[in-house]
C-alpha cells in the first residue's frame, strides 16, 4: 500500500543504509567517459543532512565515483520523504524531475505510459549487473508492449513473509528454525501461542485504514489469486482463493480463537504488539523487524521471518524501488547515469552494499532486502557479504532467503489504495462479526471494484 510502501522505503534510505551500490566498478570506465566534455547529472533520493551516517556515505560515493569519472558530476537532490506525493505528479507532467528521478515501483507502469520517462534500451546494455539481476525485479522497468524496451533501472526490492516470534514459539514448544510453511501450520501455531496465557495472540491481522485490504492482496497472490484482470479493468479477487483468505481469518479469529478480541487493527498496532512480546505472527516484509526494533521496543534477536504461507510456486505481493531518466536527458547524461547507478546501486561490496563501511558507521547490517539478484551469483556475494559483516543475526532470516527462488514477485493493483479500502470491510468482518458471509462480502467488494476500475482504465 501505498502509506506503508512509503514507510517501507524511508527506513531502508535512514536503517538498512539502501543510498549507494552497483555492479560496475569504480574504477571500470565505460563508454561515457570518452565522449568528451562535462556532464552534470541531477540525482533524486539524496539522503538529507538529518540522515547524518547515509549522507556522509552519499558523499563519500559521489567522491569516489567522480574520481574515477572525471567527466561527470554528480549532484545530488536532497528530499525527504524522497517522493512528495503532494509535488510528484505535477514535476512528471511538467518534465521538471531529476535527469535521474527516484519512483516506486507501482508507480512505473503509468509514468511509462505517459511518456514521462526516457526510452534507455539502446545504453542500457552497457550496465553489465542487468543480466543477472532478477527477471521479475528489471521487468518492472520494461514496457507491458512487447517491445522490451527498458525505462530504468532498479535500487530496492523486497517481497512479503511472515515475521514471528522466535522466542514465543521456543516458550510455546514450537522450533523456531522450522517456521509455519502452510496456513495449517500457521493456525497451529497461533492456537499453542494464544495458549500461553491471557494477551498473547497468536497471529494478528490488520483491518482498518487501507491496510486490511493491502494484507488480503498479500494472501491472495500466496494462494495463487489475482486481485484484478490482466487487463486490469475487473477485479478478479471474488475466487476460490479470495474465499479462501477470509475463511482461514474467520476460522482463526472465531474457532480457535488465537487471534486476539482486539481487532480493526492498522499498521502502528501489530508493529506495537510485536515489539511487546506477546504477538506470535504478522504477514510483513523483513524491514518489519528493523522497524520493530528500532521503534517499538523489541529486539532483533527475538524475530525471525520466512516466505508468506502457500508461496512456494505461487507469487509474493511485492514493492520496491529504482530510478528513471528524465525524457528531456540527453544521451551523455542517460549514459552517465547509468554509470552511477551501475556504481552506486549494483555492485556488491560499493555503495549501497559496502556493508564493512556501513558497519563501520554502526548501522544494522544483515537483513536479506534488498533481493536484486535472487540467486545469482552477485546475489550469492552480496548474501556473504551480510553474512561476513552482520550486526543482526542473519540465520533468523534464513527461511525467507531459502524460499526466495521459488516465488514470483507481484506487483500492487492498479488503483491500490481504492481497492484496498473497499476490501478493508471484508477483512473487518469476519474478524469483527462471527456470522459474517465471506461470499455476500466478496460480491459486494468485487461489485464496488468494477466500478472504481471502470474510471479511466
Amino acid at each position: 500500500m501505498t502509506t506503508t510502501r512509503r514507510g517501507l522505503s524511508l527506513l531502508l534510505v535512514m536503517g538498512l543504509g539502501l543510498v549507494a551500490a552497483s555492479c560496475g566498478t569504480a574504477d571500470k570506465k565505460q563508454a561515457g567517459d570518452s565522449a568528451g566534455g562535462q556532464v552534470t547529472i541531477t540525482v533524486g533520493c539524496e539522503p538529507p543532512k538529518s540522515n547524518p551516517k547515509e549522507r556522509e556515505a552519499w558523499e563519500a560515493d559521489v567522491a569516489t565515483f567522480q574520481k574515477a569519472h572525471p567527466n561527470i558530476t554528480v549532484q545530488g537532490k536532497d528530499a525527504f520523504p524522497c517522493i512528495n506525493p503532494d509535488t510528484f505528479q505535477a514535476k512528471l507532467a511538467g518534465g521538471t524531475q531529476e535527469d535521474l528521478f527516484y519512483v516506486y515501483y507501482t508507480d512505473v507502469r503509468k509514468i511509462i505510459e505517459k511518456k514521462q520517462a526516457a526510452d534507455i534500451s539502446q545504453y542500457v546494455g552497457t550496465v553489465g549487473a542487468v543480466k543477472d539481476l532478477r527477471p521479475d525485479v528489471m521487468g518492472v522497468f520494461k514496457a507491458n508492449d512487447n517491445t522490451d524496451k527498458t525505462y530504468g533501472l532498479p535500487r530496492n526490492n523486497y517481497n512479503m513473509g511472515l515475521v514471528y516470534n522466535r522466542k514465543l514459539f521456543t516458550q510455546a514448544g514450537l522450533d523456531p528454525a522450522n517456521p509455519p510453511k502452510t496456513w495449517d501450520d500457521v493456525r497451529a501455531a497461533a492456537k499453542k501461542i494464544a495458549a500461553l496465557g491471557p494477551g498473547y495472540v497468536g497471529f494478528g491481522e490488520y483491518s482498518a485504514g487501507n491496510t486490511g485490504g493491502w494484507h488480503f492482496a498479500a494472501e491472495l497472490y500466496a494462494r495463487g489469486g489475482s486481485m484484478v484482470s490482466n487487463d486490469g479493468k475487473t477485479a478478479a479477487f471474488n475466487s476460490d482463493a479470495g474465499k479462501a483468505v477470509l475463511e482461514n481469518l474467520k476460522r482463526m479469529r472465531w474457532d480457535d480463537n488465537s487471534m486476539g478480541s482486539k481487532q480493526l487493527l492498522q499498521w502502528a498496532d501489530l508493529m506495537r504488539m510485536m515489539g511487546g512480546g506477546k504477538l506470535g505472527m504478522m504477514i510483513g516484509a523483513p524491514d518489519v523487524v528493523q522497524s520493530v526494533n528500532n521503534d517499538f521496543k523489541g529486539k532483533f534477536d527475538d524475530y525471525g521471518v520466512t516466505a508468506v504461507p502457500e508461496s512456494g510456486g505461487q507469487s509474493s505481493l511485492s514493492g520496491g524501488d529504482g530510478y528513471m531518466f528524465n525524457p528531456k536527458a540527453s544521451p551523455e547524461k542517460i549514459k552517465a547515469g547509468l554509470q552511477w547507478l551501475e556504481f552506486h546501486e549494483l555492485t556488491p561490496g560499493k555503495g549501497q552494499f559496502d556493508y564493512a563501511r556501513a558497519k563501520a558507521q554502526g548501522r544494522p547490517v544483515g537483513l536479506p532486502i534488498p533481493d536484486l539478484y535472487g540467486e545469482s551469483a552477485p546475489g550469492q556475494q552480496i548474501n556473504a557479504l551480510r553474512k561476513q559483516y552482520a550486526t543482526v543475526p542473519v540465520d533468523n532470516f534464513t527461511p525467507y532467503v531459502e524460499a526466495q527462488g521459488k516465488i514470483t514477485n507481484k506487483l500492487e493493483p492498479p488503483k491500490a489504495q481504492e481497492l484496498y479500502a473497499v476490501l478493508d470491510v471484508a477483512m473487518s468482518a469476519v474478524l469483527t462479526r462471527k456470522d459474517a458471509d465471506v461470499g455476500k462480502l466478496l460480491a459486494d467488494a468485487e461489485s464496488k471494484a468494477n466500478k472504481i476500475l471502470a474510471k479511466n482504465t
